[in-house]
């Protein structure tokens, strides 16, 4: 991507002729134009330059093969792909127009009813994703996304982004927030720095929170707790406006992320004041990790750290140490004062 912003355009260079073709073509010119061949020699580069109307083929046991000028090839070729490029534009700038009554015909599907009713459970990734797809490729007004956890493949990440490109391309809002361990996957803030550039805006949270999708304000997606194959499609308006008012209190708590790898203090320190708060709490560090969107690696670095800062050995030791300052601690008096010491805990 160019600083700029600008798109490169790089050349691409087709090969029509063999090397072959092309060295007994300059080996005809070079002859002034023409040469005898035995019609034992026919066939191979011959023929191909002669099926592209290069070569003019005698008859006979001796033929007399005539070079022909390249810019008539050139040019027929040219006004044929130009002809067919354009009937190609003309069928994709119509298919929309010719799949208008179908999509709303689709589109009525949510107004309709269902044995589900406004709730939909629908199982099966495939069967999922294709569903999460036509709704978001239909959607007219917003598509706002709730995106835990942490790094994503470059293929998958592309795959998106083309399809959100063309979303907001049409005017289609495009909110997004991620856990703070996005900022730290190459291929997510490629993704993000050119969605910035095209006017969506993506957030991070230093918190738990759950998966969620929400398209035009009247279908949400959520997963279906206990069952990772498995997701509720709720159209019902009232629990669709509950979930918008939770989304909108995340990203009202989240921290803009416009695809830069540094990452902010204020982000770092939220998510280790969520760890230690965690920690405190007695939470297992798988469930930490995943609540936060990070590997598990990434926190025994943090732990390691935390008992470097509270001067620990060991786990049991910083939790005590941690729980002594945290604020509000059964261990401080009303000034803040610690109430008992390391002497009197071994009492």
């Amino acid at each position: 991507m160019s600083s700029t912003g600008g798109a490169e355009v790089e050349k691409e260079h087709v090969d029509f002729v063999s090397a072959e073709a092309k060295s007994l073509y300059l080996r005809v010119i070079a002859a002034g134009g023409s040469i005898e061949v035995d019609e034992t020699q026919l066939g191979g580069p011959y023929t191909e330059l002669a099926e592209l109307g290069l070569l003019v083929l005698g008859q006979g046991k001796t033929s007399v093969v005539t070079a022909t000028d390249p810019n008539r090839l050139a040019n027929r070729l040219s006004s044929a792909w130009q002809k067919q490029a354009l009937s190609l534009l003309s069928q994709a700038v119509s298919i929309p127009a010719a799949m208008q009554d179908l999509s709303h015909a689709y589109q009525s599907l949510d107004q309709q009813f269902h044995p589900g009713g406004p709730v939909e459970h629908i199982h099966g990734l495939v069967e999922i994703n294709q569903r999460v797809s036509t709704l978001v490729d239909g959607a007219e007004r917003e598509v706002l996304t709730a995106q835990p956890g942490g790094s994503r493949r470059q293929s998958l990440v592309q795959e998106v982004m083309e399809g959100d490109l063309s979303l907001i391309r049409r005017g289609v809002a495009r909110r997004i927030v991620y856990h703070p361990s996005a900022r730290y996957s190459a291929p997510t803030r490629q993704y993000v720095e050119r969605m910035t550039e095209e006017g969506a805006e993506v957030r991070t949270l230093e918190e738990p929170f759950t998966r969620l999708i929400i398209i035009d304000r009247r279908v949400a997606v959520i997963p279906v707790q206990g069952d990772t194959e498995k997701a509720a499609f709720v159209s019902d308006p009232g629990v669709v406006a509950y979930m918008l008012d939770s989304f909108e209190r995340l990203w009202e708590r989240s921290s803009p992320f416009l695809g830069a790898a540094e990452v902010p203090p204020e982000v770092i320190s939220r998510l280790r004041t969520n760890i230690l708060r965690m920690m405190i709490q007695g939470v297992g560090h798988r469930v930490i990790a995943r609540n936060l969107g990070i590997s598990e690696r990434t926190l025994a670095r943090h732990i390691a750290e935390f008992r470097e800062e509270y001067g620990s050995e060991t786990l049991f030791q910083l939790g005590w140490r941690m729980a002594l300052s945290a604020p509000g601690s059964l261990y401080r008096d009303d000034e803040g004062e610690v109430l008992v010491n390391e002497e009197t805990k071994k009492d």
